[in-house]
């Protein structure tokens, strides 16, 4: 893919940087530099929720703790994190909230942003659009029944003691204007949906997380047919793309690369407007995303 070489790159570029600073001195010039560099850019990107110092730290020991991730183009590791600085979730600590990840696209090293379950929930929460959500593994000896359909219903009350092994999970959901649903998935259906549509399945969070990433992708399915607004389905949709046109507003262009409903990986073709397929099977990190 042909990377783009866009708006706060530049302007680290040709302002007193860390990055100019290097350049002129004839030294590489690293991730870490750029994140240094987009100090003001973050602040702007950043809702309140989350300071600027304590957020380029966070994507600092990021990279310190994934080397390959340090290998990754400029443009789509700048773009991932503007997009979680945008989103307003943490990448790669302990809550979960997001991930950045190394993406093998067509032979180059690129970064994919991934939206992780306290993150999806964060995010629902502050749309000010949802009641109440939540996402729960069910247990063997857990007592647990539900139906869908016109009398829809789902109940679960947790064994106190000796649960047994995870069987399922489920995601349910309450707007504030009074509607609700909810979906369920066997570990299995879970296990092979991840193996489908995340190309990071052997080596990212599903590995390190995986009841969180099942329990996102059950609330992501629950919450389709939810009546909600633009923006917090733009949100949800930032979720497992590749971008290279680093911007304080990830909205202002499409993604380079998705993962569409059926987890083919597609490229954005600008003479169509549209998405399309390529050939080549993307390779993906052989490192843990987090710790």
């Amino acid at each position: 893919m042909e990377t783009k070489n866009t708006g706060i790159i530049q302007r680290q570029q040709t302002t007193k940087s860390a990055v100019k600073a290097k350049r002129e001195a004839g030294l590489p010039v690293t991730l870490k530099d750029y994140v240094q560099d987009s100090l003001p850019e973050v602040a702007k990107a950043l809702p309140s929720v989350i300071t600027p110092e304590r957020f380029t730290r966070m994507v600092t020991s990021t990279l310190t703790r994934n080397p390959q991730l340090q290998q990754t183009t400029p443009q789509s590791f700048m773009a991932a994190m503007f997009t979680a600085a945008q989103l307003g979730v943490e990448p790669n600590t302990p809550l979960g909230q997001a991930y950045l990840i190394p993406f093998r696209n067509k032979g180059v090293l690129e970064a994919q942003f991934q939206l992780g379950f306290k993150g999806l929930i964060d995010l629902a929460y502050r749309s000010g659009e949802i009641a109440n959500i939540q996402a729960h593994e069910v247990y063997e000896n857990d007592e647990f029944d539900y139906a869908y359909g016109t009398n829809s219903y789902l109940t679960h009350k947790p064994a106190h003691t000796n649960r047994g092994k995870v069987i399922c999970y489920y995601g349910l959901f309450t707007t504030k204007d009074g509607a609700s649903g909810f979906e369920v998935m066997s570990v299995e259906d879970a296990r092979a949906h991840g193996k489908k549509y995340s190309k990071s399945f052997n080596a990212g969070p599903w590995q390190t997380n995986f009841d969180e990433m099942a329990k996102k992708t059950v609330l992501k399915k629950a919450i389709k047919y939810a009546p909600l607004k633009s923006d917090f389905v733009r949100q949800i949709n930032a979720d497992e793309t590749v971008r290279t046109v680093v911007s304080t507003d990830i909205f202002d262009t499409p993604a380079d690369t998705i993962i569409d409903s059926s987890g083919e990986v597609l490229n954005y073709d600008e003479q169509s407007g549209t998405y399309v397929p390529f050939a080549d099977e993307p390779e993906t990190n052989t490192q843990e995303a987090t710790e």
